[in-house]
């Protein structure tokens, strides 16, 4: 078993499925592995990380960040042995002697350890505990009537993002190419405390495979530049590029293999969510950095740096963020994307959930990129991420928020691999404002309903107090 962290973007209709968002693909685990305590495996991957997909009907953007690993199998010497050749068939072989049961018995465990009941609809580990025992009273006589059962369990728990993933589902999942170059990352912590990012996930025939990349080679340089102690998310940002050109990549066989250097040539296009004009105030005595962000991909931060270095050397003395119709993305580009505008030590977002390492506040490190004022933009498909920024913006005094209110989506899921290949998506936990607000089913209310004078503007965020 293994699992992933993500959020889903809100549906663009009522009626409509929610988009996967955010999503940290494990690799395929060893049998001694599944034997982990659950709630280590849940704290490991919910807790630092997420990859992320956001599907449109039209398009699909991909982008990755970083993702706790599992223990290594010794805490005293690296495991250097190989992974063989044609790991997959002898995997989907096994999966046919998994029991029924057990695969029942996983989900509901996995429920059991890790559900935060965000609508409050009163779940509780001795109901869920009851609800086992009549689970379990019949026999599961075929893999169709235990994934109807696990189906049918989730439903319960009235839960609109809590479901189960076939095998297929799944799997179209773990394999999905996010970086462009056909390979998943993550970062997986050494006994020292550093971090080495490893292959976590491999498309076959994809540029990287077919270069000689394996599942759980560890990611040396990318085009010379030392990526180790990095994040998974900038590394997979400098792997992205326009489809044609080239990247080099130096890489470990494992832990004790021998380190290659191979130029892959990259496959997806890296779309800029990113786009920004030069504006005049109404008295044209002052420019205004115009800049609108359509998603947050691991392109975002970097092309929020360049439009923000060249409208403030076109001489912008204030600032507008456009983020209506973002209905988030990448969670973790959004609070990369935060932390541009805010001063060291303030918060961007806290996070909640059952397990107190759940409990955390994420806060910027650095001074902000610039200090000038900014009006956030919003409406009612600003979601997610994107709300992530807005409030960390507004709560921190540093813009005003402008529109209508958000849409309001601020949980945490973890996705979770069962021993057959199929899957569940579980709420595991939340996301609070800094000025600890529960974003999820509210929405964040904005100051200004009409866009005002920058004056106007101005005398509001004088007049702002945190209140962290």
């Amino acid at each position: 078993m293994g699992s992933l962290s993500y959020c889903m973007c809100p549906p663009s209709s009522p009626h409509s499925k929610p988009h996967l968002t955010n999503l940290s693909w494990p690799p395929l685990m060893q049998a001694e592995q599944r034997l982990l305590n659950w709630t280590e495996k849940i704290l490991l991957h919910a807790v630092a990380g997420v990859l992320s997909f956001s599907f449109s009907s039209n398009s699909v953007a991909v982008a990755v960040e970083a993702a706790a690993g599992l223990p290594s199998h010794s805490a005293t010497a690296p495991d250097c042995r190989k992974s063989e050749e044609g790991g997959d068939e002898v995997r989907e072989f096994s999966l046919e002697l998994v029991p029924n049961r057990r695969i029942v018995e996983e989900a509901w465990q996995i429920v059991n350890d890790s559900f935060f009941d965000a609508h409050l609809h009163s779940w509780s580990t001795e109901k869920w505990l009851k609800n086992q025992e009549e689970i379990l009273s019949g026999s599961i006589d075929t893999r169709s009537q235990a994934h109807d059962i696990i189906r049918s369990m989730l439903a319960s728990l009235a839960d609109p993002y809590t479901r189960f993933l076939t095998p297929s589902e799944f799997s179209k999942m773990a394999r999905y190419d996010i970086t462009g170059v056909g390979m998943n990352l993550r970062e997986v912590p050494n006994d020292d405390g550093s971090a080495k990012l490893k292959v976590l996930g491999i498309v076959l025939g994809g540029p990287a495979h077919s270069a000689g990349v394996r599942q759980g080679d560890e990611v040396l340089s990318v085009n010379g530049e030392e990526v180790t102690g990095r994040s998974a998310f900038e590394v997979s940002s400098l792997l992205q590029g326009p489809k044609d050109t080239f990247v080099t990549i130096e890489f470990r066989h494992g832990n004790c293999g021998p380190i290659q250097s191979v130029k892959i040539q990259r496959q997806l296009i890296a779309r800029t969510p990113v786009f920004y004009r030069l504006d005049q105030t109404e008295d044209g005595n002052n420019s205004v950095g115009y800049i609108r962000i359509n998603e947050f991909n691991a392109l975002a931060r970097k092309d929020l740096i360049i439009a923000l270095r060249h409208l403030q050397d076109s001489g912008a003395s204030y600032f507008v963020l456009d983020l209506r119709n973002n209905l988030g993305g990448l969670v973790q580009a959004g609070i990369e994307v935060a932390k541009l505008f805010l001063n060291q030590g303030e918060t961007v977002i806290y996070t909640f959930g059952r397990d107190p390492q759940l409990q955390r506040s994420i806060t910027a490190e650095t001074a902000p990129l610039i200090s000038a004022p900014v009006m956030v933009l919003v409406n009612n498909r600003t979601a997610s991420a994107s709300e992530i920024v807005a409030t960390a913006l507004h709560d921190n005094c540093r813009a005003v928020l402008v529109g209508e209110k958000t849409f309001g989506k601020g949980l945490i899921q973890s996705v979770f691999e069962l021993d057959d290949g199929s899957g569940v998506v579980v709420t595991i936990g939340k996301y609070v404002t800094p000025s600890h607000m529960d974003i999820n089913g509210n929405g964040i209310e904005p100051d200004f309903t009409r866009r005002p004078g920058w004056n106007e503007a101005l005398e509001r965020l004088s007049s702002c107090k945190t209140q962290h």
